[in-house]
């Protein structure tokens, strides 16, 4: 495996009134291609902050992102959506599908911007959703899917533009337990084939379904190790 993500000293303050809250507190992070990562730790952690430096949603104050060989770090606004579109596949909590819009053309969205013609787009999102087993579900919408396809539709979305990573935030929060092991295997797959996952969760028992788990606390790692008992969706009864 070679090196995809290295963060160095980052902190990021945010500044509320005469108030100075360190979110992130200079961390030290690097991340393989090819692995599958959980960010876990409790409410104002860092853990949602490192995600969105992580994405390219947010920069740090202080110290050096860098992805895939490039420094993020200190990028403009316009920069960064351009490596968020064409290095990162997001899968959110809520879905965040066009309600208006078909499963097709939700996936397609990413290409739309990457410049693709419309018959690619079209059979690239296709493929997209085939491979989460929604192909036949192509012209429906959001309001005609259930939870769990929805988050298929969702995770076909981050895979249409082959990224680096998937960043998962919450995949499974606003799902049934029967749903949340459904999508627990889609990402298992995605990482058997060589995808390289980040998720961010709080539930215990999905984050072990990770091959490595880092733990936040206070802005900083607490503990970052190797998961030596992964779960398996075969396991799961």
């Amino acid at each position: 495996m070679s090196e995809l993500i290295s963060t160095t000293e980052i902190s990021k303050v945010y500044v509320m009134g005469e108030e100075r809250i360190r979110a992130l507190d200079s961390v030290d992070l690097t991340i393989q291609k090819g692995e599958y990562v959980a960010f876990m730790g409790p409410s104002g952690s860092g853990k949602s902050t490192l995600m969105n430096i992580i994405g390219c949603l947010d920069t740090p104050t202080n110290g050096n992102y860098i992805l895939n060989g490039n420094d993020v770090s200190k990028l403009t606004e316009n920069k960064l959506a351009e490596i968020r579109n064409k290095e990162i596949g997001f899968v959110f909590q809520t879905f965040n599908l066009l309600p208006r819009s078909t499963a097709l053309d939700n996936v397609a969205l990413p290409l739309v911007y990457a410049g693709f013609s419309k018959a690619d787009r079209s059979e690239k999102a296709l493929k997209s959703l085939e491979s989460v087993g929604l192909g036949e579900r192509y012209k429906h919408k959001p309001n005609e899917l259930s939870g769990g396809q929805r988050q298929r539709v969702a995770i076909a979305r981050a895979l249409v533009n082959d990224p680096s990573i998937i960043l998962a935030d919450e995949p499974t929060g606003n799902l049934d337990t029967k749903t949340s092991y459904e999508i627990m295997g889609i990402f298992q797959r995605l990482h058997d084939s060589g995808n390289t996952i980040i998720m961010v969760t709080h539930e215990e028992d999905i984050a072990q379904y990770a091959h490595r788990i880092i733990r936040l606390r206070d802005g900083n790692i607490e503990k970052d190790e190797i998961n030596q008992n992964v779960r398996s969706i075969e396991k799961v009864v």
